[in-house]
């Protein structure tokens, strides 16, 4: 029988997580105002991978043992971070020759757009914690196949909705023109954000290693 409590608990915690700014927002956001729309839903739908990915882990009571295993869970909040770093360093180094790019002029492979978002929300120790703590505290133990089921499910759905919705918005003429007009310094900024988050999540973790 499907537990419903337990499965609107964890899609409305998981909501919330995901209109909270951070990295698979930036990455969303920048690939839908550089590439365009289809790019943009591309990458929202790597994001929603992304979190099928996590709860699967989750649901299989694999997420808690990651963030309690110390050391395994230092190497991915380590690599985690070297990789936000090493996307902070592109998008600074994307206008480097000065040249101007206008919004949606950027050509990026479908292929590239879903992985690069769906790493990026990979790569976030936060959401190793967020999914371990809240699929621990609400997620039934004696949990019915159909719930186990429907749980993913649903936060796939949350996952990919939001930031379907992120890509469709900034697609629109208007956050595109605004972009065109500012692509550098937006791009900076997303950089610094980025590169800045990942250089917190390595050092604080090779701090945590040799303790």
């Amino acid at each position: 029988m499907l537990d419903v409590v337990a499965l609107l608990t964890i899609m409305g915690v998981i909501a919330v997580g995901a209109i909270s700014p951070g990295p698979s927002v930036i990455v969303v956001a920048r690939t839908a105002l550089s590439a365009g729309p289809s790019a943009g839903r591309l990458a929202a739908a790597g994001i929603g991978a992304a979190g099928l990915v996590f709860s699967v882990i989750a649901v299989t009571g694999l997420s808690v043992a990651l963030v309690y295993a110390g050391w395994l869970f230092t190497v991915l909040k380590v690599a985690g971070g070297i990789y936000l770093v090493y996307l902070g360093v592109r998008m600074w180094l994307a206008h480097r020759t000065g040249a101007p790019v206008e919004a949606g002029e950027v050509r990026v492979e479908p292929r590239r757009a879903f992985l690069s978002a769906m790493l990026t929300h990979l790569s976030n120790p936060k959401v190793i914690v967020v999914y371990g703590s809240i699929f621990a505290s609400a997620l039934p133990h004696d949990a019915s196949v159909v719930t186990l089921v429907a749980v993913p499910v649903g936060v796939t759905l949350v996952e990919t909705t939001w930031y379907l919705i992120v890509a469709t918005v900034l697609s629109l003429p208007g956050p595109q023109r605004v972009y065109a007009r500012s692509v550098g310094v937006v791009d900076r900024v997303a950089g610094t954000f980025l590169g800045g988050l990942g250089a917190y999540f390595a050092v604080d973790g090779i701090r945590a290693a040799v303790r």
